[in-house]
């Protein structure tokens, strides 16, 4: 066996099995939509999960993104990508929650109570 066919970036194997998991990943959470057979809120919870164990399949077997890789600054990169991105969701969210809390008008009944 060779180096360059021991090397992971050349792996036809690797990038297989990313490919059948990425149809699989996308063709449950589709099914699931297209069928309605769970609730709304089970089926919302499925499509979040499922999207996250895509993206690590993405990381995985498509950016080749591991503790090994470049000594490991590829994997720290992404962390960091992965937690500011965490704040700046969490943050919006957040935020959006006090507006909505915050500025809504108000109904009648609280009006005449603040007369």
């Amino acid at each position: 066996m060779s180096a360059a066919a021991s090397n992971a970036h050349s792996s036809r194997r690797v990038y297989l099995i990313g490919f059948l998991l990425s149809v699989v990943l996308t063709a449950i959470p589709f099914w699931l939509v297209m069928t309605g057979t769970l609730a709304n809120q089970t089926t919302a919870i499925i499509i979040v999960a499922f999207a996250i164990v895509q993206i690590l399949v993405h990381t995985i077997c498509f950016l080749h993104v591991n503790a090994r890789a470049e000594g490991g600054w590829t994997l720290m990169a992404y962390v960091f990508t992965a937690v500011v991105v965490l704040i700046c969701i969490s943050g919006s969210l957040w935020i959006m929650h006090h507006l909505h809390e915050n500025l809504m008008p108000m109904t009648g009944a609280e009006m005449s109570t603040q007369s």
